[in-house]
């Protein structure tokens, strides 16, 4: 097994800080060699039974960005209703979602009935395949942000809704919307954690059986 440097060590560390979830982007396009380096990582990745079970959609058509903008405004209106006045107006505060200036929109999702990897892995935990597409949503955000580019992860959406707007297979589930492009601002600090919404863990909660 390589080890590798540690020099190497410290980058990934501080490439997993950087990692953080980008919702302010600027509008400059994305180059499609760029993007495509980015895309390659998912060819990288983990799979239940080698199933690679993961569709990616790129919503690029006015029509199909208008109908999944306004999916998120939706379910942000009926989130925003269920918080107490005070959170609530924590929460009216924040930037939830990049859509509207992020210039690629991706939406992820995993075929559920794909033959491929033969069902190996999935026959008790059929959620496994699921697992293994937020997996190689992971390598590409590593990857993206590796080269510059922000990623936000924009689950505040109706996915039956968004699944008919897109018009998938049935038997397809909603997995991650990303949001990708040039962020901004820098820094490592996400938004909810400058605005108090939640503190991070100091420690992990390592337990014993």
């Amino acid at each position: 097994m390589h080890i590798f440097s540690d020099s190497f060590q410290r980058d990934l560390t501080d490439l997993m800080r950087w990692r953080r979830d980008v919702r302010n982007f600027r509008t400059d396009p994305v180059d499609e060699a760029l993007l495509t380096q980015c895309l390659d990582a998912f060819l990288l990745a983990p799979s239940v039974g080698l199933s690679e079970p993961w569709r990616v959609i790129r919503v690029a058509s006015d029509a199909a960005r208008a109908a999944a903008l306004a999916n998120y405004k939706s379910a942000n209106a009926q989130a925003l209703d269920g918080y107490g006045a005070e959170k609530a107006q924590l929460y009216a505060s924040l930037k939830l979602s990049g859509m509207i200036d992020s210039p690629v929109q991706l939406a992820i999702y995993c075929d559920e009935a794909t033959a491929k990897g033969h069902g190996l892995g999935a026959a008790t935990m059929p959620e496994m395949r699921r697992y293994s597409v937020v997996s190689a949503v992971n390598l590409f955000w590593l990857a993206a942000r590796a080269r510059g580019l922000g990623v936000g992860w924009v689950s505040i959406l109706d996915p039956d809704q968004l699944s008919r707007d897109l018009e998938v297979p049935e038997d397809w589930s909603l997995v991650a919307y990303l949001c990708v492009g040039w962020p901004q601002d820098t820094g490592t600090t996400p938004e909810l954690e400058q605005k108090g919404w939640e503190d991070r863990r100091g420690h992990l909660p390592l337990q014993t059986r």
